[in-house]
């Protein structure tokens, strides 16, 4: 596959369409406004496509938004999703998350990818597995190859166990008896050859679904990946499916793929499989057939990435439960309106404190910095149904606000709530540090 230019926008950076089709994206790049430039082609495309998935009842956040500017034009502003969009022609565009240090400084392309490699390592996999981080220098691929990437990472990792092997059945002809003899089939086959016998068997094989879908995945991104590492790994383990046949029908094929014990170490690969096949990534979305999006949710990745890491470093005697369902806002006439928080941690002496994560900027210049009327009762509800020592909304660390400053918000009848700012690129030294602060917090009297 020839190599394409890459378009690379963080959240909330926009882009404008280019004055002539002509224009390279990438020598506009740089502007007053931190403004970038598709072809006039190219943007068409995915304004459409944009267009496409608005109104959705089901997704009330906009995949990106688009507006107008004085001077500019028509814009595309880059929010809540992060990933690939390829639009079948032009530039490929990479979304980032903005993500800043503990002092404030911005962490830059290289790190922001690599942080978003770490987080889908999580959201792909089982809670109970580790993460692991193969040997590969992501940050330096596009990310599309960092895709490509974590899915041969999870690959090698099925055969570096043995691909799980099936009984299938087969009919074929044989030298000797095996199961049963179909005897209508052995005398259309066999009128002369009496030295065999038509045979319905089953064997131990490897042509199974999930293995058919990882070899056809395998092959269609043989053809789709420039870096020559991913292609020369891909040559490599396609020889481990040597005997597997190709799937005919790939998204059909993964409905046969039922996860169980034998087979959860393909729980991670085949998700992986269905963001290949459908390019719909771990979200809804999906697009005319010269686009492909590959596009997540931030606010799932870092959900995920934080409870992960939590579980990481939680000192013994304490307890987390992530979506905890517990609690109902009413138990009368019956249980209604289920209450689900984040995190629920408890501490060795029975003190409770709720932990909700928000992907959100929080700045000085705005009214109490910008929280919500919305996530304040919620999180007061969440404080007076679990008698929560203390409720902490968990921010990104924002480029204005101080790691070390907090607001505290305390009612007459007792809920507290707090901020804490996390610096997403040390998160287990900047939870350690949480868990070391709600140690000291005095259970109620």
């Amino acid at each position: 596959m020839r190599s394409r230019t890459t378009l690379t926008l963080t959240e909330f950076q926009y882009i404008a369409c280019a004055k002539e089709d002509s224009a390279d994206a990438s020598s506009q790049s740089a502007t007053p406004e931190n403004r970038k430039y598709l072809p006039a082609k190219s943007f068409q495309r995915l304004e459409s496509f944009l267009l496409e998935n608005r109104g959705d009842s089901e997704n009330p956040l906009e995949l990106m938004g688009l507006s107008a500017r004085k001077d500019v034009g028509k814009i595309i502003t880059a929010k809540n999703y992060v990933g690939v969009i390829d639009m079948g022609g032009g530039p490929i565009l990479e979304i980032l998350p903005k993500v800043y240090s503990a002092d404030g400084a911005d962490v830059g392309h290289r790190e922001a990818k690599e942080l978003v490699s770490r987080m889908l390592r999580v959201l792909v996999k089982a809670p109970n597995k580790s993460m692991q981080t193969a040997q590969v220098d992501t940050a330096r691929m596009p990310l599309y190859e960092c895709f490509i990437r974590m899915f041969l990472d999870e690959v090698s990792e099925i055969v570096r166990k043995e691909l799980r092997r099936a009984y299938v059945q087969t009919a074929s002809n044989e030298n000797t008896v095996r199961g049963k003899i179909l005897f209508s089939e052995h005398l259309r086959h066999n009128s002369i050859h009496r030295e065999r016998t038509y045979c319905l068997f089953d064997s131990y094989h490897l042509n199974r679904p999930e293995n058919r879908v990882l070899k056809t995945a395998l092959c269609r991104l043989s053809r789709r990946t420039t870096s020559a590492k991913n292609s020369a790994d891909i040559s490599i383990l396609l020889n481990a499916f040597d005997a597997v046949p190709l799937s005919q029908d790939p998204i059909g094929e993964l409905s046969l793929c039922v996860q169980s014990r034998e087979t959860k170490d393909y729980t991670a690969a085949l998700r992986w499989c269905l963001v290949f096949f459908r390019g719909e990534s771990f979200s809804p979305f999906a697009g005319a057939d010269q686009i492909q999006a590959l596009l997540f949710p931030m606010e799932q990745l870092y959900e995920s990435y934080v409870a992960a890491l939590f579980r990481r470093v939680l000192p013994p005697g304490y307890r987390l439960s992530a979506q905890d369902r517990s609690c109902w806002l009413f138990l009368e006439p019956s249980p209604q309106f289920p209450l689900r928080p984040d995190l629920v941690l408890t501490r060795p002496d029975g003190a409770v404190f709720i932990l909700d994560t928000k992907w959100k900027q929080l700045s000085t210049d705005q009214q109490n910095w910008g929280i919500s009327n919305s996530d304040m009762y919620q999180m007061y509800a969440y404080g007076r149904q679990y008698s929560a020592r203390q409720v902490i909304l968990l921010y990104p660390q924002s480029a204005s606000i101080s790691a070390n400053e907090t607001r505290v918000f305390r009612s007459s009848d007792g809920v507290t709530v707090r901020t804490y700012f996390l610096d997403l690129s040390d998160l287990a030294r900047s939870l350690t540090d949480l868990i070391r602060d709600l140690a000291q917090v005095t259970p109620r009297g």
